[in-house]
């Protein structure tokens, strides 16, 4: 198999760490590009560390250029944009979609992307309403592979603090036996897992992968 170009957008957040770090340790994936809004402190022989401003379209998309495949995984709080959901919204819809544009326009393959359980452009709740947009937005642009994963609650140590999510980690623990499949706590490593297993598989078209699809390519 010849080795591939990837491009991670989210490396800083919980589960763009563990996809960085299995794309490390993957001889299959020769440069992991790696884009940023501000200088982080890693070095590695495979990676290349883009500095990027988001907003800039025609960097973003020289940013993307030369990929073989795109990982997205990045996503924001209310808390950490100060409520401001303008701000919510060109961090957790345009980063994506116009990753994937981007995917489109240099011809890069295979677009992967980190989404939620309960997804719906339809919904009243207004993070899967934004999740569910994303989806639909990413999957018309006419990709030839686009892997969209769905996670529940996320098992992991985060670098801030959030008591919600703390609380409902350890009730999945506690009450996991009676929560339906999809909706089980899921470790970030085994979503990463899943998503570089996808990405060296040849589908074609828009996937779905939820617990237990994430859980059987992890294994």
């Amino acid at each position: 198999m010849a080795q591939k170009n990837a491009t991670l957008v989210g490396a800083t957040g919980l589960i763009g760490g563990q996809i960085l770090q299995q794309l490390l340790e993957d001889p299959d994936f020769a440069i992991i590009k790696v884009l940023v809004r501000r200088p982080i402190d890693f070095t590695h022989p495979k990676v290349q560390l883009i500095i990027l401003d988001f907003a800039d379209e025609a960097a973003y998309q020289v940013a993307i250029a030369g990929s073989d495949v795109v990982f997205c995984s990045v996503g924001t709080t209310l808390k950490q944009v100060n409520s401001d959901m303008v701000a919510y919204r060109k961090i957790d819809y345009d980063i994506p979609v116009n990753a994937a544009r981007f995917c489109a326009a240099t011809a890069c393959p295979k677009f992967l992307l980190v989404s939620s359980i309960g997804a719906d452009s339809q919904s009243r709740n207004f993070y899967l309403k934004l999740k569910g947009e994303v989806e639909e937005k990413v999957g018309s642009l006419g990709l030839s592979t686009v892997s969209i994963f769905r996670p529940s609650m996320l098992l992991g140590q985060r670098a801030e603090f959030r008591l919600g999510e703390r609380i409902g980690q350890v009730l999945m623990g506690v009450l996991g036996f009676l929560i339906p499949a999809q909706y089980k706590a899921i470790d970030v490593k085994t979503v990463a897992r899943a998503m570089v297993a996808v990405a060296k598989k040849d589908t074609a078209g828009v996937q779905f992968y939820t617990y237990a699809e994430m859980m059987g390519l992890s294994a």
